[in-house]
């Protein structure tokens, strides 16, 4: 079955149909698509770190910084432009090519964005492309942080439409959809993505990855989160959602998505290598890459590097603005393994 590369029309029959594929026929066409589209041994490796925790208004079911859960999550101030800085050269030591900065708003206040944008420029300067996740933008606000230097915005769109209400009830999806169509009206590109295991069915999990593809342009990154389960969140003893389901998931995405970075983001930690081998055949091709994905615990660093080893996958590099190229994995697996760096901070 032939398929067009890119579309905005899908119907929710037609992403259906693909989750409904047996098993390997979907693998094996995503992986198609996936080559067509990208060198399927490159993954695009990306760092999140969190620089205002905690304390958010908001009541998404999932999210243990919401100020109204007891999570044991505290809610901290905006951490300093040099301690952004700092962190962004370890990430980039680590291998990342891509640094992304959360911040746990339902939206940034006028103020806030002198402070983000300086962390911005200073993250760009060090070669880095940029992401900001931040919450609801206005107009102005998502110009000044183009301005900066801001290559994506991340603003996800959780689940969909239909269960979106079951989630969320302190923002509308409409609210999501607006703030992604300021991204994108001062061109900068945009990721977005949602959690599967919220409860939701294969059809609720259709319809977001259709909402996703037939947005006026199709994110440049598609992070999939699985949910992990916080003590305190609503969602604490959700029924975990099948492996393989997941795996659909991230092929369905990539068909339909073809030309986007889907990524694999939270809940990795959980995933086995096996699981997380079945994604990249499946299509994901990026990954947060680090110990935390703002309060939720990662896969370490040397982890990664031991399965990327395993799978023969290599980051994609990108071009630092002085004119050199990122460094390799193979590179950084020799600097941590030469005993002559084995204490480098």
């Amino acid at each position: 079955m032939s398929m067009p590369l890119l579309r905005n029309d899908w119907s929710r029959a037609e992403v259906r149909a693909l989750f409904d594929l047996p098993f390997p026929e979907l693998l094996h066409r995503a992986g198609s698509v996936h080559r067509e589209n990208f060198d399927p041994a490159e993954v695009q490796v990306s760092t999140l770190l969190s620089v205002k925790t905690g304390g958010c208004p908001e009541d998404c079911a999932y999210c243990p910084q919401a100020q109204r859960y007891h999570t044991g999550v505290d809610a901290t101030k905006v951490m300093s432009t040099e301690a952004v800085i700092e962190k962004a050269r370890q990430a980039k030591a680590a291998g990342a090519s891509r640094f992304c900065m959360g911040a746990a708003w339902r939206s940034p206040k006028d103020r806030d964005i002198p402070k983000v944008a300086a962390m911005i420029r200073e993250v760009k300067a060090l070669g880095l492309e940029t992401c900001a996740t931040l919450g609801m933008l206005s107009g102005d606000q998502a110009t000044a942080l183009k301005s900066a230097g801001l290559d994506y915005y991340n603003h996800n769109l959780d689940t969909a439409p239909e269960f979106y209400n079951e989630i969320i009830h302190t923002r509308e999806y409409q609210d999501r959809l607006d703030t992604l169509a300021h991204v994108r009206d001062v061109g900068m590109k945009t990721c977005c993505g949602g959690i599967v295991g919220m409860g939701e069915s294969r059809e609720q999990r259709a319809g977001l990855l259709q909402t996703l593809a037939n947005l006026p342009a199709h994110p440049d990154s598609v992070p999939i989160n699985r949910l992990v389960q916080v003590e305190g969140t609503p969602l604490a003893g959700t029924a975990e959602l099948d492996p393989f389901e997941f795996v659909r998931t991230i092929a369905v995405a990539r068909l339909l998505m073809p030309k986007s970075m889907v990524r694999l983001s939270a809940g990795r930690e959980a995933m086995s290598d096996e699981l997380q081998a079945l994604c990249f055949l499946a299509g994901a091709n990026s990954i947060f890459y680090g110990e935390k994905l703002l309060t939720t615990g990662n896969p370490d660093t040397e982890r990664d590097l031991a399965l990327f080893a395993r799978l023969g996958l290599r980051p994609m590099q990108i071009v630092e603005t002085a004119g050199t190229v990122h460094a390799s994995i193979e590179e950084h697996v020799e600097a941590t393994t030469d005993p002559a760096h084995s204490c480098a901070a």
